[in-house]
């Protein structure tokens, strides 16, 4: 049966569970392209990492996963958006990413968050005919428990900064106190980018920055890393 939570008590606690980082995703494996900026010495402390996250926030995080998952939320079809994911995310180890995270998303959620949407979306991904993004497989579950979009999109985006830090303090390494502060930077980060998706259209999707993309392709054939991408 479909979980739907009819208080706002409800919703937010199973979307601290989805949001969890210790929601077995396999996110901890993924730096999502940080790793090369990392290799070239162009992100090496906590100042040029803060560089590094803000700038996927405001272009990848919001005219990517941000859109699709708005767009989930005003009803454009999920195959469509599936489509178009797979399309627009040209560097191949960040489409694997997306794919594998979102593949586990969809499996946990049909056990502790079913609803009828969830299972159409797996039918979809069993049978072939959608790849199973995350932001998508996300977005199916936070609407069938009735969280709000601008909810949906802050916790989304906030939790994949979260990954991306806790990754950037093994990887740089930075401390734990380091990690906290970028956080509480990020959260600006955040509120910017689920308000500049409320204003964005079609058009816009996929429109990243060609250097975050060409550093994400590098990655590919870095010759030492610690993560799959």
């Amino acid at each position: 049966m479909p979980n739907t939570p009819t208080s706002p008590a409800s919703y937010q606690l199973a979307l601290q569970q989805l949001c969890d980082s210790a929601l077995p995703t396999g996110a901890f494996a993924h730096s999502l392209g940080f790793e090369s900026y990392i290799e070239r010495g162009l992100v090496h402390d906590e100042q040029s990492f803060a560089v590094w996250l803000a700038a996927f926030a405001g272009q990848q995080l919001t005219y990517s996963d941000a859109l699709a998952i708005r767009f989930l939320y005003e009803d454009v079809s999920v195959a469509e958006l599936d489509a178009l994911l797979t399309a627009q995310l040209l560097p191949r180890q960040l489409r694997e990413a997306s794919i594998k995270m979102g593949t586990r998303l969809l499996e946990i959620g049909a056990e502790i968050f079913p609803s009828l949407e969830l299972a159409e979306y797996r039918e979809l991904v069993g049978s072939g005919r959608a790849a199973g993004h995350q932001p998508l497989a996300f977005a199916v579950v936070a609407r069938s428990l009735g969280v709000p979009l601008p909810e949906a999109l802050a916790a989304y985006l906030f939790a994949t900064l979260t990954s991306l830090t806790q990754n950037a303090v093994r990887a740089i390494p930075l401390g734990q106190n380091a990690g906290q502060r970028l956080l509480r930077k990020a959260a600006g980060d955040v509120a910017a980018a689920v308000e500049r998706a409320a204003t964005l259209d079609r058009s816009d999707f996929g429109a990243v920055s060609p250097g975050l993309e060409i550093s994400q392709m590098r990655h590919e054939r870095q010759r030492a890393r610690m993560f799959m991408s």
